[in-house]
């Protein structure tokens, strides 16, 4: 059997939804035994996402998030359940939840509490906001910190209204940054024997996502954005649409008016440097839309790969699923079938030729696990589901 980079470790997971369960999901996969305390007939709050049933396996939001994870549900108001985490936290290497600050504190699950009965222990917490600061009380969420963060203005065209992003940035990008804490801080607890508290918000990964853009802001007082640029943009074609960066070359826009098959613009002082570019992008832009609009995605692709263009076709995201690509890179996982048919996930966008992501559990049932980890603790029969 493939020995996984954390094998060996265990943690205690009270996250739902996602910024905690996408974080635990990477420590599941890659070896460590995740126990998910879940609230009994509730369970995590995505088993409800899309009007599913929380005991089944039918609900892709959940199964999404929760591969090889072990789940016990109990009722964190009665002594004998507490009792029961306890007892776990006890030998656990790392406790991970995503409550809003004092939570935990009041369960006796804080910081301060479990440092005292097992200092080796990872403390990983997820908020919105920050564990101090005027917004720590505040309800987080992903469009709340692309709001707050600027993300959300970041649109090339300011043209158009605010909008939304549809994908969750802020709950991704800081369960990633949550791996990266708690990874960190076992490499430093092998150096020091010791444990510590790891802290992530939905809102610094936001700031730190713009990390370009804001030190421009910091040190120049100007405005990036690459989304902005004279070359770059998306462009209709005749049957769909096509993505084109023009940079990283020393005349970019001489070689895309090669691949579009019109005259030098380059030549024209007017167009004679990044500067001139951008300060007549419409004018570009209205070039560039009236040409590709004349020709198929495949066409212009092959023109400007021709000349080094980097270029891409836009589509859509079950377009992409179905692309050779995604299934040569392992992106897509099978994980058991269900009477809703097969449950087929994203897989791990990690590849370690020497430690293999795979479904070893499938996303569980609530509670599942309840007689199995119960019975693993000597003389604790706490609440099952």
């Amino acid at each position: 059997m493939t020995t996984l980079p954390l094998d060996g470790i265990r943690v205690i997971d009270f996250t739902q939804v996602m910024l905690g369960p996408c974080c635990t999901q990477v420590l599941a996969d890659y070896g460590a035994e995740v126990i998910k305390i879940e609230k009994v007939k509730i369970g995590d709050l995505s088993r409800w996402s899309l009007g599913s049933d929380p005991d089944g396996l039918n609900n892709p939001v959940f199964c999404s998030l929760n591969r090889n994870k072990k789940s016990l549900a109990l009722d964190l108001k009665e002594p004998s359940a507490r009792k029961t985490v306890q007892a776990l936290l006890e030998t656990a290497d790392v406790v991970v939840n995503n409550f809003r600050p004092g939570v935990m504190e009041r369960m006796g699950f804080g910081y301060e509490d479990l440092k005292k009965i097992n200092p080796r222990l990872i403390y990983a917490v997820g908020t919105g906001f920050g564990l101090t600061g005027p917004y720590q009380h505040k309800g987080g969420q992903d469009v709340l910190a692309q709001a707050v963060s600027g993300v959300m203005r970041r649109k090339s065209d300011n043209s158009h209204p605010t909008s939304i992003y549809a994908t969750p940035l802020a709950d991704y990008s800081a369960g990633m940054h949550l791996v990266q804490g708690i990874l960190l801080a076992l490499l430093q607890r092998d150096k020091t024997g010791e444990g510590q508290q790891v802290a992530v918000s939905l809102y610094n990964s936001m700031i730190a996502m713009q990390m370009q853009e804001g030190t421009t802001h910091l040190m120049r007082q100007k405005d990036l954005n690459w989304g902005a640029f004279p070359l770059t943009g998306v462009f209709e074609t005749t049957d769909g649409a096509i993505v084109m960066v023009g940079a990283f070359k020393q005349n970019p826009l001489r070689d895309i008016c090669e691949a579009l098959e019109i005259e030098d613009l380059s030549q024209y002082p007017h167009y004679k440097d990044f500067d001139a570019q951008m300060a007549r992008r419409p004018e570009l832009q209205a070039i560039f839309r009236d040409n590709f609009a004349k020709n198929s995605t495949a066409h212009w692709i092959e023109r400007l790969e021709a000349v080094d263009i980097l270029c891409a076709p836009v589509r859509s995201l079950p377009e992409a699923l179905r692309d050779e690509q995604t299934i040569i890179n392992k992106m897509i996982l099978e994980a058991g079938e269900t009477a809703a048919g097969p449950i087929r996930l994203i897989g791990s966008p990690i590849d370690m030729s020497a430690a293999q992501v795979s479904v070893r559990f499938a996303p569980p049932q609530l509670g599942q696990h309840n007689e199995e980890i119960l019975a693993s603790l000597s003389g604790l029969q706490g609440d099952a589901a």
